[in-house]
Formats: structure tokens, sequence, C-alpha cells
């Protein structure tokens, strides 16, 4: 199915503390497509983390627009954003974000218990599916600490299928990994992309931006291109 999922347009975030305004972004725009696989990056404070919080539906913006799967979503009350980040956004964080206390199972299927009217026959279906996906089923009944490094964010991927949310985001999904792990998730998140997934990936590293099929650069809030960025920085 084709079609724009991710629609910004002038988007502005501004922070303000003891009087000082912090532009963070500038009047973005980007269009993200189903099954698109896009890599942002730029140096640190450039905006990357601020830009994919309002993408997932973390943070609001100051001003723009932004469209999710045709549906106008930058000023939703925080329940209806609750709701629509549920259904159609899948995270991968730096630290994983798995509970300790729960097994992986469990961690994977907790984002569903929030889903109304899902059985729980329902939700054990997508938890195996999910963790077959990431070559982790094995390990289900175990228990975060009882993992790898890189098997825990194996589990937190299958976590962000769990739901088959529209769009997948990884906020530096490597940052935490050695880089064996971290070939193994970026090889693991290419194998996604080809059976279709839409993905949109944070990361400051060139090595892991060259797996996306489009790379965004970020500078000062904006997008550049990317001659224009190695100029900017050349320029730092």
């Amino acid at each position: 199915m084709s079609g724009t999922i991710i629609e910004i347009e002038n988007l502005t975030k501004v922070f303000y503390t003891d009087e000082i305004e912090t532009h963070a972004l500038s009047g973005v725009h980007l269009t993200i497509d189903r099954g698109e696989y896009v890599a942002m990056s730029g140096p640190s404070g450039c905006g990357k983390s601020t830009l994919l919080s309002i993408i997932g539906l973390l943070d609001t913006p100051t001003g723009g627009r932004y469209t999710l799967n045709g549906k106008e979503v930058a000023n939703l009350n925080f329940a209806d954003r609750s709701r629509i980040r549920n259904q159609e956004i899948g995270f991968i964080f730096q630290s994983f974000n798995l509970i300790g206390d729960l097994t992986v199972a469990e961690n994977v299927e907790l984002p569903l218990t929030y889903r109304t009217g899902m059985p729980s026959s329902e939700r054990k279906k997508k938890v195996q599916e999910s963790l077959e996906r990431v070559n982790m089923a094995h390990r289900m009944r175990h228990y975060p600490a009882q993992l790898s490094g890189g098997q825990q964010q194996r589990v937190a991927v299958a976590r962000a299928l769990a739901g088959s949310p529209s769009i997948l985001l990884a906020d530096e999904p490597t940052g935490n990994l050695d880089s064996k792990n971290g070939e193994a998730v970026m090889k693991l998140l290419q194998e996604l992309h080809q059976e279709g997934a839409t993905i949109c990936m944070v990361t400051h590293d060139p090595r892991f931006a060259a797996h996306a099929e489009r790379q965004i650069h970020l500078f000062d809030g904006k997008v550049v291109a990317e001659g224009e960025l190695n100029q900017l920085l050349a320029e730092v």
C-alpha cells in the first residue's frame, strides 16, 4: 500500500527557560512515504531527537503542521496523542527501555494491553510472531537481565513491531551496543524494511545512516542538503 505516512510543513519548536528562547526546530519540511527507510543525521544539538519526539507524538510543536496517515495530529490532546501513538508508532530506543521484572514476552505484550478490545489470545499471537521475526522466541520466558545488549535490543524491536505500527521510529538504536551487535541490529532493520516496514532512524554514525535509502541532514533546527551540511560543519 503506497502513500505518504508523515507530512510535516514549516514545523517549529521553541523551548523557554529562564526567559531564554531556544529554537530547536526552525521551519522543518519533511515527508516520509510508506515503505521508506529514512535516516536523520547531524551534529549533537541540531534537533534530530526533538523532531523524532514530535513525529512520535511524545512532544508537540510550537508551530507548523504535522499530518500522520492523513490526520492532523500536531495539536491533539494528551489522550488522543497517546491512543494514536499506541496504534500507529513503534519505538526503538537507545537504552532499550525494557522493564526488568517482566519477562521478554510480557515486555513485548505490554503496549498491546492498552489496546481496547484486543483479546488476550490475539495479544499472545502477536507477541509470538514478533519475537519469531527477531529470532528471540526461544527467550520469551527470560528476563532482560539474562540477555546480552544485542538480545535486549532485538526484544525492543519485537515490542515495537507487535502492534503492527505504520512507522518504526529508532532513536540511536545502536548507541548502547558494541560494533558487532550494532551491525546485527542494523541488519535486522534492513530486513524489516525489505519486508515492507517504514522506518525513520536518528543516528550520529554515518556508517549506519548509509544503511537507509534516504538521508536527511539537520543543522541548527533546519533540514539541509548534505553538501551544505559539510560546509556548515567546516565553518564551526
